[in-house]
């Protein structure tokens, strides 16, 4: 297991410790977006875009507004924020496989990996995946919920 993955384990354990010895368990809402500038938020600071539920939302929630991705790609982005796992290490590089690359191969290891989809749901929470997802059907992920079903 590589230093970010026992990261992120030990973060999760972190939480379900907290959680089980909260009266009531906390919600976890983690929303990410594709092109997305950081500033198109009311909350954020955008002079024009509105966005009053998300307002109220981030005035009682952990805010991460210096957050990076380690690659200008989508699909490898997605998995590194998915396993913890840098894509050298999870092997998703392109947006695309590789000419000669078996697509069912490559989600092989998403189904396997200690995603944080995967660990919540071991945890007891749900989770939902909408919109883009590259990685087939929302499961492979440890989704608990989706609407990518291919």
């Amino acid at each position: 297991m590589t230093a970010n993955a026992k990261l992120l384990a030990c973060l999760l354990a972190l939480l379900a410790v907290t959680a089980l010895a909260a009266a009531e368990r906390p919600n976890v809402v983690m929303i990410v977006s594709d092109d997305q500038g950081w500033r198109d938020f009311g909350f954020m600071g955008h002079g024009v875009v509105r966005t009053p539920h998300l307002d109220r939302l981030a005035q009682t929630s952990a805010v991460f507004p210096n957050g990076y991705v380690p690659t200008a790609l989508c699909r490898p982005s997605l998995a590194t924020l998915l396993t913890g796992l840098y894509g050298h290490q999870h092997k998703i590089t392109g947006n695309d496989p590789p000419d000669g690359v078996d697509r069912d191969a490559m989600l092989g290891f998403l189904r396997q990996s200690p995603a944080v989809p995967r660990l919540l749901a071991q945890a007891g929470y749900l989770s939902l995946q909408t919109g883009k997802f590259w990685e087939g059907h929302y499961s492979n992920a440890g989704f608990t919920h989706g609407m990518t079903t291919e």
